[in-house]
């Protein structure tokens, strides 16, 4: 549908710091002019015909939010606002709760409205055409659902195809099977496509096909590196997902999109590179927006770059390390990791801020031995599976589920011992299990055959499953390369060990494993091996 159906954040005017990532083009295009700052006004209201038009029979809806990306206002009694934007804005409206947006074809909620008179600056990949004057009255339209206590949402880290073939391989590798899901919406958390973002509009139309509201994150993938500043680096993003940061509710949470990528250009060498950061002005409205939010309230930040490695973080914690329910999710790493930040990163609050790396969907960007179905198997330098997760909220509650690619809900291990050994053997050989997501938190225990339960170290180590697979396919890409290497190993946090009891008897015997998270619940695993 038309812009007028939508509501979003400014795109702010946020200077990067550089790194070192080549951008697609030498000659940075002319950026337009800001102009003098208009007055947006505009109704938020209950669409009840469903025309997407403010007209008889709709209702005017008081104390909504609605934001310019800077400030956030609420509607009055007549459901109206008012906000100052300049010539290079996007109002976006803060759905509430028990409401939703329109949905575009592709199920990408229609939320916002862009006002660039002049259109983005020229780019490899197109931006958004110019919107001309600003319309008398920017309105935004909301329909009544139900939103319970309990919900669960998707989590895709890092989707990133190159091309068709990559999105066909997510098509059967995870959307069919999430076809009919009972979740409420779900996110991908950056690094959408992999640098051609034509590639967007495919993956939208098969991620549409789950059939639920899908929101995303701006990732070091998803950008414009053909522009100087990041003022600009997100204008292909911006014409097809609306603003790269914003807030919304859903049930008794709170979610706020964040945008992490900074990115500028080195004016001595031409070179454009990204690394993690906010910015000032998308902290100021973070911190407008939390401001609004009761300290009661679960509140979830989802973002592309993982925390530690945000340069003012500690401005974004000194917003949040008071509140008593707050998470933050993100992927990027291509692993899955749980880390609990506290005092020696500066975090300042009295208990540890939970943040997840989530696993990604292409896990090692679709590198490894193909499969029966040509898709590569990808597996994560963790050693675990590409896949997603599942993230379930009850009021302030939470849990994650980690769900392996193509795999059964219960694979949640990989148990790694001989698949033969001697008798005298056995008191020597190290049993490892990889609990997908597993944490400091866990709990992992080993069992052969009806023997007492014995408790496994966790450490963090390579995965020896992973490295054999590494080297044997290494092996085999000096004879055909017909498929990407796959990464190095890299240190796994979620590797438990144990020893084998004593000398086995002659036969093939149970290794049980059983992983118990901080939640009390219990997930299983099994290998059998052989002792002659």
């Amino acid at each position: 549908m038309s812009q007028m159906l939508s509501v979003s954040v400014v795109v702010a005017a946020m200077g990067g710091i550089l790194a070192a990532l080549a951008t697609e083009s030498s000659l940075p295009p002319e950026a337009p002019t800001v102009g003098a700052e208009s007055q947006a006004t505009g109704v938020v209201y209950h669409d009840v015909n469903g025309n997407q038009k403010f007209d008889a029979g709709d209702r005017p809806l008081p104390g909504v939010r609605v934001s310019n990306g800077h400030q956030i206002v609420t509607t009055d009694g007549n459901g109206c606002y008012e906000l100052p934007v300049d010539d290079d804005a996007i109002l976006f409206v803060v759905k509430p709760r028990n409401w939703m947006t329109p949905l575009n074809k592709y199920n990408l909620p229609q939320f916002y409205y862009i006002h660039k008179p002049h259109g983005s600056p020229p780019t490899k990949y197109a931006g958004v055409a110019p919107t001309g004057p600003l319309p008398e009255s920017v309105d935004f339209p909301l329909t009544p659902q139900n939103e319970p206590q309990e919900f669960k949402a998707i989590l895709f880290g890092d989707t990133q195809p190159r091309d068709q073939k990559e999105v066909d391989w997510i098509a059967h590798d995870v959307v069919e099977g999430l076809i009919g899901t009972d979740a409420s919406f779900g996110v991908t958390l950056g690094d959408i496509v992999f640098n051609d973002l034509e590639v967007m509009e495919p993956l939208n139309k098969t991620i549409a096909l789950i059939g639920i509201p899908w929101y995303n994150v701006m990732g070091n993938h998803d950008i414009n590196m053909d522009v100087e500043t990041r003022r600009f680096a997100n204008e292909t993003f911006e014409r097809i997902y609306g603003p790269s940061y914003y807030s919304f509710d859903y049930g008794p949470v709170h979610f706020l999109v964040l945008d992490n990528i900074e990115w500028a250009v080195d004016p001595a060498t031409g070179k454009g590179g990204y690394k993690g950061g906010l910015g000032p002005e998308q902290l100021a409205f973070i911190k407008t927006d939390l401001a609004q939010i009761p300290e009661d309230q679960m509140v979830v930040l989802m973002m592309h770059i993982p925390l530690r490695s945000v340069g003012d973080r500690h401005d974004l914690y000194r917003l949040i390390e008071q509140r008593p329910f707050c998470i933050s999710i993100s992927a990027h790493h291509h692993v899955h990791e749980h880390h609990w930040i506290t005092h020696e990163d500066g975090w300042q609050g009295p208990e540890p801020h939970h943040h997840i790396i989530n696993v990604t969907v292409c896990g090692s960007w679709w590198t490894g031995a193909p499969d029966e179905r040509g898709i590569p198997h990808t597996t994560m330098a963790d050693g675990a599976p590409n896949g997603y997760t599942i993230i379930r909220f009850d009021g302030t509650d939470y849990a994650l589920d980690y769900f392996a690619a193509g795999r059964s809900p219960d694979y949640q291990m990989e148990i790694e011992a001989p698949e033969v050994l001697t008798s005298s053997e056995a008191p020597e050989t190290a049993v490892f299990a990889n609990v997908f997501n597993g944490s400091e938190k866990w709990t992992v225990e080993m069992q052969i055959g009806d023997a007492e339960w014995s408790p496994m170290e966790r450490t963090v180590a390579i995965d020896p499953k992973y490295q054999q697979v590494f080297d044997r396919e290494a092996v085999l890409l000096e004879k055909a390369e017909n498929w990407r290497k796959l990464p190095k190993p890299k240190l796994s946090t979620h590797l438990w060990r144990g020893v084998l009891p004593g000398e086995l008897p002659p036969g093939t015997h149970p290794i049980r494993v059983r992983a118990t998270d901080e939640r009390g619940r219990t997930f299983h695993g099994q290998r059998i091996i052989r002792v002659e």
